[in-house]
């Protein structure tokens, strides 16, 4: 398990409850954190108060319940799903906990699936294809579940209180031309041979290895570019790497991202899960390394040099101008992992939230 001590110095300690809480962190620091109390490695005058101890405690017990709520409804879904002929793919979220050392202190925000049915072709191959319609349509239809079409790429649901985005895509193809380069590889990638495991006795569906390298890559550069990433974010590529490096295509991947200029962005991802998070050296392939631009994507991942606070309840004007001027101040983001220009950019993501009014406003 990745301990605290990678990305963090007794002088911190202090605030570490709160540091873990922005990174997504709370359960993963809290078990190194109170093992390295018990055994004496922090002195009493760089521990958190005894209210923020039982705090911090309580925020990873929160992590633990919602993980295992948000379990349940995945066992829901699949079950319910397989009974009219559809198999679920998990994206992200539960699927990429399992590759951590103690799966539920992995938080999940939601849930994002994609549905599909399978047909053989007429040269007896086994094809996937999408059935996010026909299952939305199901939904009404058994439970009355309000769905809310709004967003790019996916529906939107709530089950026992779980939010759910059903993704007919995977990218916004709307927001970056480039998406559409590399969304056409995801489907492309959704034909491979899938992980079957099982959830609370119901099947789930993981991507292949090759689909959730670049996909996660891609998600990954997209937050980063936007707004900001976190270190659970880094963390998820570090476990996931360590566990599938021997069966990622990792030549397909650099072309890829290459080709759509996430290359350095890549190797900034490799070089500080190495440096700062514990993944084997071994564990990539031979990479170009830039330690001035690992150092700022590190430092960005830490402190955004953009920190303004985003506007509550703000309404579309409001919301329009803060999103412009965190676009404007992170437009050095853009061009390391975007191969559009900026001028192109802009354009192409109006035109995307105003497809999407409520897109714009911020809430």
């Amino acid at each position: 398990m990745v301990g605290y001590s990678h990305f963090i110095d007794l002088h911190t300690i202090p605030h570490l409850s709160s540091l873990a809480a922005s990174h997504g962190l709370s359960a993963i620091l809290w078990d190194d954190f109170s093992h390295a109390i018990a055994v004496g490695k922090i002195p009493m005058d760089k521990q958190p108060s005894k209210a923020g101890k039982i705090q911090w405690a309580l925020a990873s017990e929160q992590v633990e319940r919602k993980y295992a709520r948000q379990k349940t409804v995945i066992a829901k879904l699949s079950g319910f799903f397989a009974e009219h002929g559809i198999k679920m793919m998990i994206l992200k979220g539960y699927g990429l906990s399992l590759n951590y050392p103690v799966p539920n202190h992995r938080p999940c925000s939601d849930v994002d699936i994609w549905l599909f049915e399978e047909r053989q072709t007429s040269d007896g191959k086994t094809e996937k294809y999408s059935a996010q319609q026909k299952a939305d349509n199901l939904l009404r239809e058994h439970f009355n579940i309000e769905i809310d079409e709004g967003k790019h790429h996916h529906t939107v649901f709530y089950v026992d209180g779980v939010m759910v985005e059903n993704h007919y895509d995977f990218l916004n193809i709307h927001a970056h031309r480039s998406n559409r380069v590399i969304e056409a590889r995801l489907h492309a990638l959704t034909q491979q041979d899938m992980e079957a495991v099982e959830v609370e006795g119901t099947i789930v569906y993981l991507p292949s290895p090759d689909f959730h390298a670049l996909f996660m890559l891609r998600h990954s550069a997209s937050h980063f570019a936007a707004e900001r990433i976190v270190i659970r974010h880094l963390l998820d590529w570090r476990y996931f790497v360590e566990k599938y490096t021997s069966k990622i295509d990792w030549q397909s991947l650099n072309e890829i991202a290459e080709q759509m200029n996430m290359h350095r962005f890549l190797n900034c991802m490799n070089a500080v899960c190495i440096d700062k998070l514990g993944l084997p050296s071994g564990a990539v392939p031979e990479f170009k390394r830039d330690q001035m631009l690992e150092e700022r994507v590190w430092n960005e991942i830490l402190q955004p040099e953009f920190a303004e606070a985003k506007p509550l309840d703000a309404g579309y004007i409001k919301s329009w101008g803060y999103m412009f001027r965190r676009w404007w101040a992170n437009r050095w983001k853009h061009k390391l992992v975007y191969s559009e220009g900026l001028a192109t950019t802009f354009i192409v993501q109006v035109w995307s939230h105003l497809l999407k009014p409520k897109s714009l406003k911020v809430h």
